[in-house]
């Protein structure tokens, strides 16, 4: 199989039309390059140089390699300047992998920042309904960086980023008191809105509610994360949903559960991060936004 070197070689010796001048431009000794160069006709099975008293000249077999030596060298080319721009965060591809939640709640001001520090960055994100899949999906490749709760027994490098909360959407006529906290216990009696099987906040809402003493009865289950603050506030049950889903603007009540519910958060790769997954995690740690201000607002309007 010919080399890239085997391939300059006999680029340079056609270019300047000599083995020495070749010789000379490529720093090397005669000897080396007029050994590689018949390394290279070996490889391809003919003569490709005829080798003149005062010249040097293609043979019809030459005439036909040297188009594909120039575009191979101009394919090395751009591949070394495709790696210089991605360690230089200027280019190339970064894969996320996530789940529902996290793309929704925290991402995207995240990408946002991203995008305008780094614009020539492509950005392909992998979205999954459950933690578990997220980290088959990051065992078996699928994508540079993980953001999900810590995953267990993993090997690789893991960068915590913080708690995430989770707050009770509720309709604005609840009837939930005028505490800036509502015990779980006390919904026992209520039909909430749930989580479809197989998200992974199903088992989330299942776990807190088992921990206060009941399991919870669905009134509607939604595959869509951001329906459920919506569903809530429309009346159809509480919903216990990640602060940083709460839209702008929400007309329903927010509260507090009492005990708190809240989960970690973590970016993991399966070896050390490459640099592009290096300074996106860096911006993550410092723009996650776990528990919105303008959710904050409504908890504290609703203490009041």
């Amino acid at each position: 199989m010919p080399t890239l070197r085997q391939l300059e070689y006999l680029v340079a010796v056609v270019d300047t039309g000599s083995f020495t001048r070749a010789a000379e431009l490529l720093h090397v000794t005669q000897p080396a390059l007029s050994h590689q160069v018949r390394a290279l006709e070996k490889a391809v099975g003919g003569t490709l140089l005829e080798r003149l008293p005062r010249a040097v000249r293609l043979t019809p077999m030459g005439r036909s390699v040297l188009p594909h030596a120039r575009a191979a060298l101009a394919d090395a080319e751009r591949l070394q300047a495709a790696a210089r721009l991605t360690a230089g965060l200027d280019g190339g591809e970064l894969e996320l992998a996530t789940v529902y939640s996290v793309g929704l709640g925290i991402l995207p001001p995240v990408l946002r920042a991203w995008r305008r520090d780094h614009p020539g960055v492509r950005i392909r994100l992998r979205e999954f309904a459950h933690n578990d899949e997220l980290r088959a999906a990051m065992t078996a490749g699928q994508a540079d960086l993980a953001i999900g709760t810590p995953p267990p027994d993993w090997e690789g490098p893991i960068r915590e980023l913080g708690v995430e909360e989770f707050v009770l959407a509720l309709p604005a006529e609840s009837g939930a008191g005028e505490r800036g906290s509502v015990a779980l216990a006390d919904l026992a009696d209520r039909d909430w809105v749930h989580y479809a099987p197989g998200n992974g906040l199903a088992d989330l809402v299942d776990e807190a509610c088992a921990e206060a003493g009941f399991r919870p009865r669905a009134a509607v289950r939604t595959e869509q994360t951001a329906a459920a603050p919506l569903l809530a506030a429309a009346g159809l049950g509480p919903a216990l949903v990640p602060a940083n889903i709460v839209p702008l603007g929400f007309d329903g009540v927010v509260r507090r559960p009492e005990p708190p519910v809240r989960r970690p958060l973590v970016a993991y790769t399966r070896t050390r991060p490459d640099p592009l997954s290096a300074a996106f995690v860096e911006l993550l740690a410092r723009q996650a936004c776990l528990l919105p201000p303008h959710v904050a607002e409504l908890i504290a309007a609703d203490a009041q």
